[in-house]
């Protein structure tokens, strides 16, 4: 059974971990604690292959931008995520993706980009279009989610394994290479 580290990403309260809790146990969390981090394992099977996730929900608040480096250095598929009721999240996931390549020190990493709280339609700031221009410049698949009405949840998990699979994370191992 393959494993997967899978690091969720994106600005304080976007939801993250009501995306991730969802996915895990199927219950929403109704009430916003700001998390530091957090670490869920669930095994699913995509295409015919059991997996296991190891998740790291991550914290979005500045105070702890600092840890990103290492979940980053960790992780071999990421989801970022912004909410589509706030245009500032998604612009700070464009700086995300950029840490996300400088610390891995390559351009093709697998990843998935996902427009959270899609039932608050009546709120939006961030046209689906936008998010699926931004998807289409990072050559990364894109979705919108409802951790709350249970919104493609399960779709993203399972396209990140697909994205880890197609094109895994060539970890750099030293400082040289012996031939």
């Amino acid at each position: 059974m393959r494993e997967y580290k899978v690091v969720v990403l994106g600005s304080g309260g976007v939801g993250k971990s009501a995306l991730t809790v969802k996915f895990v146990s199927g219950t929403f969390m109704e009430k916003y604690d700001p998390t530091i981090e957090d670490f869920y394992r669930k095994e699913i099977e995509v295409d015919s292959a059991p997996s296991v996730l190891e998740i790291l929900d991550t914290a979005g608040t500045e105070q702890f931008a600092s840890m990103r480096d290492l979940y980053i250095k960790n992780g071999q598929g990421f989801v970022i995520v912004y909410s589509i009721t706030s245009l500032q999240t998604f612009q700070d996931i464009k700086t995300m993706k950029e840490q996300i390549q400088r610390v891995k020190g390559i351009d093709d990493i697998p990843m998935i980009l996902v427009g959270n709280k899609a039932d608050l339609d009546h709120q939006r700031e961030v046209p689906s279009s936008e998010g699926a221009s931004l998807s289409l410049a990072w050559g990364c698949p894109f979705t919108e989610t409802s951790a709350k009405v249970t919104q493609n949840v399960n779709e993203v998990f399972i396209e990140i394994v697909r994205e880890m699979n197609t094109s895994p994370v060539k970890e750099k191992k030293g400082c040289c290479v012996i031939v």
